[in-house]
């Protein structure tokens, strides 16, 4: 039926469905219309054949079905149903719901954050009104007070101006958008820390409530609440788990009983028990938190009030982490009341599903019906078979488990709920497990029972019970979520099609990519490429390097190849190089110098020249 019932056809029913039960005056949710048309093709009574194609009036049939009983308000099965959509589409645990309110603040803090980091002020004026939206900011972010108390404001600009004062705004505003934003989350958690000190010393604290004191109330409040809600539901389990009972053994007694829908009101219980266990859960955590909480916190004022004590001033780096960390102990409790509020009204509004078991089983009928019944609880159900269990010698093919022979025993992840996995298909019924029997393991999964001879009697074919398990949660759809049978219903719906307008209510399994990498060789290879198994591929090598001996070697040279060979040059660069030569040496001979007498002539015409030689010897010089 996957393949002929395509997403098409699925959100035509679902569409149809709805827009009948509207004019019926029933406004329903497409989750809880969608799962009601997989209960209605999955219930066998309705002979919706899987394996053909819907005509036009099957989906007719399908559609007026799933009206039917939608608009049926006195059946618990829709009740149980209409509470199942609501649990899953509201309940988120501790750290969904946490990053959740952290988002939806930051997404209300954002346009302040966006006017404080984008503005780039210039003028005096322009940076006072950015510290007044950083004074806003803070006092938004720390959820101490709000931007109209007057008071809150003057004791947020003090503690501001300690820490921040307006002349820094000029390196502010020079800084990255990132690196304001985080200078803006410290600045409110330094502001949030010295308000906090200063309000343990009665010195303001303007609009800060006594958060530890109020969760010290609450949560005892809260619990006591839980308990008795707890403790009333699992009554009317035992009372109907009682009746269911003694139908079977006498069917002529409690023949009337076939008449009122007494399965399905248990169906109901069961479920809503299972949902304030969740909670109660929750809520013993949030105890314990807050407990260590208070424990943490006022170590940190004291550790606070001794490094201040009554100085004039200290250093910035001492008491800036005790500030901080006094600012984040005080989130941790606001996450807290956060978390009390929601577990409170998700009780409150779980209780309305509950409602129709006062309607179809009063009080003093009830009574009437239990006269003669003995009623136990589900602690003395499983104290009656303590002293039981399973004889492992009887079964040859058959693996048990038990407390002193299995590690993390407690830690078992039991099939349907913890229920006896025998009653729910045989009776029809939900009767507590007492693992001490022993838990039997069947295909990598682990079943507990009522009584050893139910363990006795499934271990014989446990496929056979299994099968009838699964048909059980077939005619009760609720069932599927109660007993945790989502894995055996996967093939019906995609997961496309779930929580949101989809084919079933239930969440799928939460997946995620990832991927591994690991080195391809993490120790050095050992591998010896040259080996060879084959003595023909060695006697080939062998003969190759004998005629290697007798080859040789060849070149040629083309006309276009030549040329073109590669050259080599290589130059050496000058140097500078000195010589030495002979000493430097002269010499200096006589200047001549000859005196000729007689040249002017005399007093006798003829004229007597004498040449007188003064030259200087060579010796002399």
């Amino acid at each position: 039926m996957s393949g002929e019932l395509t997403q098409s056809v699925i959100k035509r029913i679902i569409r149809q469905v709805g827009l009948e039960c509207a004019a019926q005056g029933q406004s329903l949710s497409e989750t809880l219309v969608a799962f009601m048309v997989k209960a209605v093709v999955l219930d066998p009574r309705n002979d919706f054949n899987m394996d053909r194609i819907l005509t036009e009036n099957d989906m007719q049939d399908l559609i007026q079905l799933c009206v039917t009983r939608l608009l049926d308000t006195t059946n618990p099965s829709l009740s149980t149903i209409k509470m199942q959509v609501y649990f899953d589409m509201n309940y988120a645990n501790r750290d969904e719901l946490l990053s959740e309110q952290e988002r939806v603040l930051e997404g209300k803090l954002a346009p302040v954050v966006r006017a404080i980091t984008e503005s780039g002020p210039r003028a005096q004026e322009e940076m006072e009104n950015v510290y007044q939206k950083i004074i806003a900011y803070v006092l938004l972010r720390s959820g101490l007070g709000s931007p109209t108390d007057i008071e809150a404001v003057r004791e947020v600009t003090a503690a501001l101006q300690s820490v921040f004062p307006q002349t820094e705004m000029i390196t502010f505003i020079s800084l990255s958008k990132k690196d304001k934003e985080q200078q803006l989350k410290d600045v409110a958690m330094l502001v949030t820390g010295i308000r906090l000190y200063n309000k343990q010393c009665q010195k303001g604290g303007s609009g800060i409530d006594d958060l530890p004191g109020i969760l010290n109330e609450a949560i005892p409040s809260a619990a006591q609440t839980l308990d008795e809600r707890l403790n009333s539901c699992q009554l009317l389990a035992h009372r109907y788990t009682a009746l269911l009972e003694s139908m079977q053994e006498e069917p002529q007694r409690f023949s009337r009983l076939r008449f009122f829908k007494l399965k399905e009101a248990l169906f109901n219980v069961r479920q809503y028990e299972a949902f304030l266990c969740i909670l109660q859960s929750n809520a013993i955590a949030s105890a314990q938190e807050v407990e260590s909480l208070d424990v943490q916190f006022e170590a940190a004022m004291m550790v606070l009030k001794n490094t201040v004590q009554d100085k004039t001033s200290i250093e910035s780096i001492e008491v800036f982490p005790l500030f901080m960390e006094l600012s984040k102990l005080w989130t941790s409790f606001q996450d807290e009341m956060l978390l009390l509020n929601f577990l409170t009204n998700m009780a409150d509004n779980l209780q309305q599903f509950l409602e129709i078991q006062s309607q179809l089983f009063p009080e003093e009928m009830l009574t009437s019906l239990l006269e003669g019944v003995t009623v136990k609880s589900d602690v003395e159900r499983i104290k009656e078979t303590m002293g039981t269990r399973v004889n492992v010698s009887d079964f040859r093919n058959q693996e048990w488990l038990f407390p002193e022979t299995t590690d993390n025993f407690d830690q078992l992840l039991i099939q349907y709920h913890g229920f006896c996995a025998h009653s729910i298909g045989v009776k029809g019924i939900t009767l507590p497990g007492n693992p001490a029997i022993g838990i039997l393991k069947h295909k990598e999964k682990y079943y507990v029972f009522s009584s050893k001879e139910a363990a006795y009697t499934f271990a014989q074919d446990p496929d056979k019970f299994i099968k009838l398990n699964v048909e059980k949660a077939k005619k009760y759809a609720e069932l599927i979520q109660l007993l945790e049978l989502h894995h055996q219903f996967e093939y019906l719906v995609p997961h496309t099609q779930a929580r949101k307008a989809s084919t079933g209510s239930m969440k799928p399994p939460p997946k995620r990519e990832s991927g591994t990498q690991t080195d391809t060789h993490i120790l050095p290879p050992t591998i010896v490429r040259s080996y060879e198994w084959n003595e023909w591929e060695l006697r080939r090598k062998a003969i190759k390097l004998a005629n290697l001996r007798r080859k040789l070697t060849h070149a040629m040279q083309t006309d276009l190849s030549h040329m073109r060979r590669e050259n080599f040059t290589q130059v050496y660069l000058p140097k500078d190089v000195g010589t030495q030569t002979k000493r430097d040496n002269s010499s200096n001979v006589p200047k001549p110098q000859i005196f000729l007498k007689g040249l002017r002539g005399g007093s006798s015409p003829t004229t007597h020249m004498v040449t007188v030689d003064l030259t200087r010897p060579l010796d002399e010089t």
